[in-house]
């Protein structure tokens, strides 16, 4: 019995330190977003060529047999949105902005798992909405005054289709590997095309839509579909929650862009109102 406990264990310590390191690549995507001079639906369709590549030599050395079912399918359609409205929202509004949005994914999670499930949400996750949605009116108001209001849209849009990245591994037919590559490879096929009207080829651009598309988007998901294998979806966006504290940390360390005031109390009142859900949850898995 402790002989399976310690292997229990091990699984999901192995599912927590794969779901951090995808967290830290995927916090670069501000920061290389903002320092490539291009149409962001064309970084986006270059970003995921370059990431399939890279997702597919690792299907091919794992040997990771591929599915296609409505699953699968609706799968590939949340990590098309989430990776193509980050890429526009990037553009819109600040990278601050755009990653605490589209961080609501626990959120949207609950809600979805009541819609498709019948899951009802707990009194810490109903707090917890509340919480969070009066953050997410602090960033709109300031939008609104700053003109990004669209791009503060567009980044809870992929906040939404990023919670359903998240269920990837909740559905009996769900493959989240799957998923991934054929979401990244529908965005690649379709989207690249738009970079022959880029003009900017430099050194410092090509290097980094290299490290975005195989380090930022590639090899996070492969760190992110094997540690969500081994981790419940909420704990999962949960860990993930130093994406969006260091993000916008080394956007405004390297490129000079910082948060608007009511957009920082925003994020507070976000990233506090998931960690109190976080604690919440943790005491009562702790109590049974």
């Amino acid at each position: 019995m402790n002989g399976r406990k310690g292997a229990e264990q091990s699984t999901r310590t192995l599912g927590t330190v794969m779901v951090l390191l995808a967290s830290i690549c995927f916090s670069l995507g501000g920061l290389l977003m903002k320092l490539i001079p291009w149409n962001p639906l064309a970084i986006n369709g270059v970003r995921n060529l370059i990431a399939c590549v890279v997702i597919g030599g690792y299907i091919i050395t794992t040997h990771h047999k591929l599915k296609f079912n409505g699953t699968v399918l609706v799968g590939a359609i949340c990590m098309a949105g989430v990776t193509t409205m980050y890429a526009v929202a990037n553009k819109l509004t600040t990278a601050g902005n755009t990653i605490i949005l589209q961080c609501t994914a626990p959120i949207w999670i609950v809600i979805l798992m009541f819609l498709i499930f019948g899951q009802k949400p707990n009194r810490t996750a109903v707090i917890c909405i509340g919480l969070v949605f009066v953050g997410i009116l602090c960033f709109f108001f300031e939008g609104l005054s700053t003109g990004k209001w669209m791009g503060d849209l567009i980044a809870l849009l992929s906040g939404i289709f990023y919670a359903g990245v998240f269920m990837l591994n909740s559905f009996e037919k769900g493959d989240a590997l799957s998923s991934v590559f054929f979401g990244q490879l529908a965005c690649g096929v379709f989207l690249s095309p738009l970079v022959m009207k880029e003009t900017v080829f430099t050194g410092p651009t090509l290097t980094a839509v290299f490290v975005l598309g195989a380090v930022q988007v590639g090899l996070a998901y492969i760190f992110f579909t094997t540690g969500t294998k081994y981790t419940d979806p909420v704990t999962a966006s949960i860990i993930n929650g130093i994406e969006p504290i260091l993000n916008p940390v080394l956007v405004a360390v390297f490129y000079k862009e910082m948060l608007g005031r009511l957009s920082l109390v925003g994020a507070v009142i976000v990233v506090c109102g998931i960690l109190y859900y976080n604690v919440k949850q943790a005491r009562m898995q702790r109590i049974k």
